[in-house]
């Protein structure tokens, strides 16, 4: 009778875990395809590259867009830029604009001094981003690291590609003289700038546009047109325009060497557009004397044509305050007759002030322009 309980418990026992094993096949196929789900509608992991204070308006724009509109389907999850560099007299190493907002925002920060480093590709190869996005980094990118983002990498470049590659676009565009300026976003390939265009908008210009809230809004329209072509960049079916290389105009790096202007060799339409294009920086100087003290600069921040060649001004080098109801402006008389307005200046050592504070500062005295040292 015992024996005959043992086996029935038995029975039991079997019939229990074949039951339980049938149950469990179910449920370990369940859980195998929810994490294939998981990571299939998981967001996308995006790295972004950049330095200056436009770069980090950049990465503010897409952290909010990443957080407001969940059905564009990424995540910044980690920021790459410039090492800290010496800043102000005493040279203390300071973070990038992008570095500081980045640990702000509780970001991961790599910093290399080249994006060539290995232990930094290693370091991207194991975060797997799904696409990069670049904008004002300051770093080539070699082909190793463009292997890496599955979607590959985009660039917001503030030019009408493939006019003005290069590191200074928008100051070469107001340089020039430009009637137009635009911004493209560009997937990056080893040639600078080359690659495919995805977006573009042109905005006109009015002649009077400075480099620092230009290239600020250059920027903003970039980050929009990106955020509005990711869709298409996540289901394969975005449109890329292949640039004419035959058409590409470069946009070389300012040199401390552009800030020097000689007002006997340019005329005041030329001026003009330098100091819109060298806001930032170097800016602008010349060569003053003020009644007989020796020579000094005068940086020129603000300005605006008076009179074009044709006017064939008097030459003279004598700079003459035009009053404007409560305000006033410097006329100066360029080398070829043409005349320009200086707006705004500053003296070394002291703030910049408007023409009207400049004149009253000279306490009656007479101001040259001279050929700068």
């Amino acid at each position: 009778m015992l024996l005959g309980l043992v086996v029935m418990m038995l029975s039991s026992f079997s019939l229990q875990s074949r039951a339980f094993s049938v149950l469990r096949t179910p449920i370990t196929v369940l859980k195998a395809s929810f994490r294939s789900c998981a990571a299939l509608y998981a967001a996308k992991s995006v790295v972004f590259l950049g330095t200056p204070d436009v770069a980090a308006r950049c990465l503010e724009l897409l952290v909010e867009a990443s957080s407001a509109n969940k059905a564009l389907d990424f995540e910044v999850t980690a920021v790459v830029t410039m090492p800290p560099s010496p800043q102000g007299r005493k040279k203390v190493l300071t973070p990038s604009p992008v570095h500081t907002l980045a640990d702000s925002l509780n970001i991961p920060v790599m910093h290399p001094e080249k994006a060539k480093d290995p232990d930094f590709l290693s370091q991207l190869t194991d975060l797997a981003p799904d696409l990069c996005i670049t904008a004002a980094y300051g770093n080539f990118l070699p082909t190793k690291f463009l292997k890496i983002p599955k979607y590959g990498t985009l660039n917001i470049h503030p030019s009408l590609l493939p006019k003005y590659r290069g590191a200074a676009p928008v100051q070469r565009c107001l340089e020039n003289g430009d009637t137009t300026a635009g911004v493209s976003v560009a997937f990056t390939v080893l040639n600078m700038d080359a690659g495919p265009v995805v977006r573009q908008v042109t905005r006109p210009l009015t002649g009077d546009e400075k480099a620092d809230t230009l290239l600020l809004d250059m920027f903003e329209v970039g980050t929009a047109q990106l955020l509005e072509a990711l869709p298409s960049v996540w289901n394969g079916s975005v449109e890329r325009r292949e640039q004419v290389d035959d058409d590409a105009t470069p946009a070389d790096k300012l040199s401390v060497e552009d800030a020097r202007l000689d007002l006997g060799a340019v005329g005041a339409l030329q001026a003009h557009n330098r100091a819109r294009g060298f806001a930032i920086w170097p800016g602008l100087w010349t060569s003053i004397r003020v009644g007989d003290a020796a020579p000094q600069r005068l940086k020129i921040v603000t300005t605006r044509v008076l009179e074009d060649a044709t006017g064939s001004a008097e030459p003279t080098r004598l700079m003459g305050e035009v009053r404007e109801g409560k305000t006033s402006v410097l006329r100066v008389v360029c080398g070829d007759g043409s005349v320009l307005g200086l707006t705004h200046v500053q003296v070394p050592g002291k703030t910049m002030v408007d023409a009207r504070s400049f004149v009253n500062g000279l306490r009656g005295q007479d101001v040259h322009w001279c050929d700068p040292e």
